[in-house]
């Protein structure tokens, strides 16, 4: 099949979040599978100052602005990506989606509308590609409009709208939707309409022939009134067209055997080896140098979904543990100073290093002999991922893709051997205990070994979920035969 992947970001051009590896990996999977992908995506300033001589390959107007797209490839890969290049919409400096403050691009609707104008002529081959387009499969908030806009059309490709975080839904005012002039019959409660606001994700949950999520649990998690941010309702509705794809992981990137951004680079076997990668960390940040301290990694968004108001309630308590915690991200500016202070009053136990930095992320995935994800939903997850992959243990909760993924220590079977460690709910409490349970198990290094290697010999590679993405591809395209043959 012809697949047109439509995505607001893709690893290493542009990223944000979860989004931007899963954009990557997927599509060069795909391809390994026989499936030919076009990746389209934004032309933000910045991604386009890391490609060199794209190609202009096709011109559109849309919103009284020219619009060009450009051929590139995706570093790394063979995934031929096209770029929507509008400098009105997308070229600034920065986040994609936010301003220097923080607060959202007040012409977000319009660049993101844009966006899904482009990628609709592109399905429809309009602007003399002539690249046949079999499945639209579109991605979060950002391109929730193009299934709306591929609905209003008998003969067209089917779309697949995949769901990575329904927390972010793409909500803007009645007005907005009547600004960008699209066609009055969406304005209803079956359509982008919610609550008289307008909902991009609506598009695509309400007119998408397929919709999928990243993770079992999560899809049956969003039918809920508690994860389903009123869109409960609508998604039981449509639950026969609803799956939920655990997320894979890249594993050439990850892959604690050749990862380059390693001081020790080991395996499954050569497990012994990891402990330089603690040593090395702790001396390069600034905390005590003791290999037999436990390490506890975390690598995040610093939101509260992440779990950080448990975290840092439970920080007094589990310094002395004793254990050493390294923190990596950027978020709400209470969490970034409220662990920043900390780190500051436990120098020798506590880094908190705030922003990204992607040659940091893997070494303390490899330092670390524990992973904490204590968050209160979590659609699928992939540090927990890549830490089964390092032999670092995961602390998670229940929820979502972490429930599907990590297997507790004390509820093991001879199908599901033990992986990691399950808290009990979402509550300092509960944290602490769990912490220190896995400190605990860490004291007897037989029992961790088995742990650690449990993880490493899991296959979470793209193999499998890219089966499933395909079988979906294939539904929905029998779907929408189905129902033009009824019409």
């Amino acid at each position: 099949m012809n697949v047109l992947f439509v995505s607001s970001e893709a690893y290493p051009l542009i990223k944000t979040g979860g989004l931007a590896d899963v954009s990557a990996s997927l599509p060069r999977a795909l391809l390994q599978m026989k499936q030919e992908v076009r990746l389209l995506l934004p032309a933000y300033q910045s991604l386009l100052e890391q490609v060199k001589n794209p190609r202009l390959i096709a011109q559109t107007y849309h919103y009284g602005q020219e619009i060009r797209v450009l051929e590139t490839t995706l570093p790394g890969t063979r995934v031929k990506t096209w770029l929507v290049d509008c400098p009105l919409a997308f070229d600034r400096p920065g986040n994609p989606y936010v301003d220097q403050t923080g607060a959202p691009w007040p012409d977000n609707a319009f660049r993101f509308a844009l966006f899904a104008q482009v990628a609709v002529d592109i399905a429809l081959n309009r602007i003399g590609l002539n690249w046949p387009v079999d499945i639209v499969h579109c991605n979060d908030w950002q391109a929730g409009l193009v299934p709306a806009l591929l609905s209003l059309h008998d003969q067209r490709p089917a779309s697949v709208f995949t769901i990575h975080n329904l927390a972010y839904q793409g909500l803007f005012d009645k007005q907005v939707f009547f600004d960008l002039g699209l066609p009055g019959e969406f304005w209803t409660m079956h359509g982008v309409e919610f609550h008289d606001m307008f909902s991009f994700i609506k598009g695509g949950l309400s007119y998408a022939d397929a919709i999928s999520t990243v993770s079992p649990k999560y899809a049956k998690e969003i039918q809920t009134a508690t994860y389903g941010y009123g869109l409960e309702h609508l998604l039981k509705f449509r639950a026969d067209r609803l799956v939920g794809i655990l997320n894979g992981i890249d594993t050439q990137v990850w892959n604690p055997g050749t990862d380059s951004y390693l001081v020790q680079r080991y395996n499954a076997r050569t497990l012994t080896d990891k402990v330089n990668n603690k040593s090395a960390l702790q001396q390069q940040l600034g905390l005590e140098v003791d290999t037999e301290i436990p390490m506890l990694g975390l690598i995040s968004r610093l939101v509260e979904q992440k779990g950080l108001d448990m975290i840092l309630q439970a920080i007094p308590t589990l310094i002395k543990v004793p254990l050493q915690l390294v923190f990596l991200g950027s978020g709400e500016p209470k969490y970034e100073q409220g662990l920043t202070e900390l780190a500051q009053q436990y120098p020798k136990s506590i880094a908190a290093i705030i922003g990204y930095n992607e040659q940091l992320s893997h070494r303390i995935e490899a330092a670390s002999d524990m992973y904490l994800m204590p968050s209160l939903f979590e659609p699928c997850g992939l540090n927990q991922l890549y830490s089964l992959r390092y032999g670092t243990i995961p602390i998670v909760t229940p929820v979502g893709g972490l429930y599907d993924s990590v297997v507790d220590h004390a509820a093991a079977t001879p199908q599901a051997p033990a992986n990691g460690f399950v808290m009990e709910d979402d509550s300092a409490e509960a944290l602490i205990k769990t912490i220190r349970r896995a400190v605990t198990v860490y004291q007897h290094k037989s029992d961790w070994l088995a742990l650690q290697r449990n993880g490493m010999k899991e296959d979470h590679a793209w193999t499998q979920s890219a089966r499933e993405y395909i079988d979906l591809y294939e539904s929905a395209s029998t779907w929408l035969i189905t129902k033009n043959q009824q019409i």
